[in-house]
């Protein structure tokens, strides 16, 4: 692949990261402890899942070229262990993994472009680890998304286009306040 496509695919990799750190900041805003740590549907609480997105991050996005992503230290299953967070805490985990994520994607120069990136001792391209963590991480997202706006019902503000609005939206004349 050119260099050329590299530093356009990591550029766009980089702002659906940030798009999706975004949307998951938002609705962790928008709840309270108490609905951080809730199990409604028997599944995972955002605090678990924000739990396993930092634990992911920190060991994927550490030495990427260097060391296996999946680190000897982390304890994956220790994850999803129930854990009564705070929302600060949950906030601080949650910054923490992106910001580690964040580092490791600002350092790639041209010169790692053609290196291999292992994840459980196979061996990535670096765009199919990108595209990897990308769909894993809006995965999850999507999944703290849902869990807010079912929390939050009539309170919910949409982050993307509300209900209808689209009309609006396409006429370049929406804007969410």
């Amino acid at each position: 692949m050119s260099d050329t496509f590299m530093k356009g695919f990591l550029e766009s990799a980089r702002a659906e990261f940030h798009r999706y750190r975004h949307l998951g900041s938002e609705s962790i805003d928008a709840l309270s402890d108490d609905e951080l740590n809730s199990d409604p549907y028997g599944a995972n609480s955002v605090a678990i899942i924000v739990k396993h997105l930092h634990g992911n991050m920190v060991s994927r996005w550490t030495n990427i070229f260097t060391e296996d992503g999946e680190k000897p230290y982390r304890n994956r299953d220790a994850e999803f262990e129930s854990a009564n967070l705070s929302k600060a805490k949950v906030k601080e985990i949650y910054d923490n993994g992106w910001s580690c994520l964040e580092t490791a994607l600002a350092g790639i120069s041209e010169s790692d472009f053609s290196k291999a990136v292992v994840i459980r001792k196979e061996a990535l391209t670096l765009v199919q680890a990108v595209e990897r963590q990308l769909t894993h991480y809006a995965y999850h997202i999507g999944q703290i998304v849902l869990i807010a706006k079912q929390c939050k019902r009539n309170e919910w503000k949409s982050l993307s286009i509300a209900k209808g609005k689209s009309s609006e939206h396409s006429q370049g004349r929406y804007r969410e306040k």
